[in-house]
């Protein structure tokens, strides 16, 4: 079944892609020893990794070491092929904020070898969503600030002031490679402080000014 968005219009569309765009925050790049690129890093999440506020995040069997990443998600609420920076915005439905998780562990496992990495980001439940807010209460997403409490301790504290890449030369970017379409998701990136989480832990991400959820984890 698809997962459904709705924002505060009520309008409700079915998610299609997700885009998730690695390395956008130089400080995170370096907490984990990797380069920064002069374009983005992208990779795919399934739907079927989709929660929503309140559901729990099962931990994989395949991994010992999951990580939280607390991220700005970008809805798309008009598709197109080619879309200029300068217009990148006039597609955007709405923001929330997210957690991407990842198999740490099976991830640094899978790029010692030089393979692909999916198992480790796309697995059930490690796409964590907020509700929606409409973007046009939010109108500059180059100064938005979200958090991250874990068991009510602060662990991440991100601004988009600090992306590498901003949401416009994102969106633009990816639409010069694929066909964005309506109920796309893209997240942008997390920064610096990301770390395991265990069953019992309790995350609540919230974005100043917009949404938060909260989500308690469990073992598979």
């Amino acid at each position: 079944m698809a997962h459904a968005v709705l924002l505060p219009s009520r309008r409700s569309v079915g998610i299609n892609t997700i885009f998730c765009i690695g390395r956008n925050y130089a400080r995170h790049a370096a907490e984990l020893g990797n380069t920064t690129e002069e374009s983005p890093v992208v990779f795919l999440k399934p739907v079927s990794s989709v929660i929503h506020e309140g559901s729990a995040i099962v931990l994989p069997a395949i991994s010992s070491n999951v990580h939280h990443e607390a991220e700005l998600v970008v809805l798309i609420g008009r598709g197109g092929r080619h879309i200029t920076r300068e217009n990148a915005l006039q597609h955007v439905a709405g923001y929330a904020v997210g957690l991407d998780l990842t198999a740490r562990d099976v991830q640094d496992a899978l790029k010692a070898k030089g393979l692909p990495w999916t198992i480790a980001k796309g697995f059930d439940t490690s796409a964590c969503l907020s509700d929606f807010i409409d973007a046009a209460q939010l109108p500059d997403p180059t100064e938005l600030s979200f958090t991250l409490h874990v068991n009510g301790v602060l662990r991440q504290d991100g601004s988009t002031t600090m992306m590498l890449f901003p949401v416009e030369h994102i969106i633009s970017y990816l639409s010069s490679i694929f066909t964005l379409t309506e109920g796309d998701l893209i997240f942008t990136g997390t920064p610096e402080g990301v770390a395991r989480i265990d069953p019992g832990d309790e995350l609540v991400v919230a974005l100043n000014g917009g949404p938060s959820a909260r989500f308690i984890v469990s073992k598979a």
